[in-house]
């Protein structure tokens, strides 16, 4: 059985197999989430996503951790908000599947996902947060432990409210 976690922080300082960075679509850096990870994991991490020519939005690739305490990095590209009629819910919930899918894939058995889209891609909290936990709890498989790492305590909140 799969633990389902929130943890409030900083999410490059997880110890875990894996962490998901909310990438853009080159993979090679960005503000945000996207950042912090790139500046924690080192120069080698840029280096791995340029090879990897990019992503589109709703997959998914992996890299290593680098100078991260997390051994990989499962990179997704969230959709960028455009009011709920541009396939965004579907998109958001196959970045959750795709990284999940890969983490299974790699044998991972712990994982941690940032709150994938709600930063500069403007996607509500709310609808949001409910797509992350639905996906991770309908598709977390052999994962033992499947962490929603957020930066503040709104959002961790939001992440216990549809845990309860």
């Amino acid at each position: 059985m799969t633990i389902l976690d929130v943890v409030e922080g900083d999410i490059t300082r997880l110890d875990v197999d894996a962490i998901v960075n909310a990438a853009n679509e080159s993979l090679l850096g960005g503000g945000g989430v996207d950042g912090a990870i790139h500046r924690a994991a080192g120069p080698e991490l840029l280096a791995e996503c340029r090879a990897l020519h990019g992503c589109k939005t709703g997959e998914a690739k992996i890299t290593k951790g680098y100078r991260l305490k997390a051994r990989h990095v499962i990179h997704t590209v969230g959709p960028v908000w455009h009011g709920g009629h541009s396939g965004e819910p579907g998109l958001l919930a196959s970045c959750y599947r795709n990284s999940l899918a890969i983490a299974q894939s790699h044998r991972l058995t712990s994982l941690a996902f940032p709150a994938i889209s709600t930063g500069v891609y403007g996607y509500p909290k709310e609808p949001a947060t409910e797509i992350a936990v639905r996906e991770a709890k309908a598709h977390a498989g052999t994962l033992e432990h499947v962490i929603f790492c957020c930066f503040d305590r709104a959002t961790a909140d939001l992440y216990r409210k549809h845990l309860a």
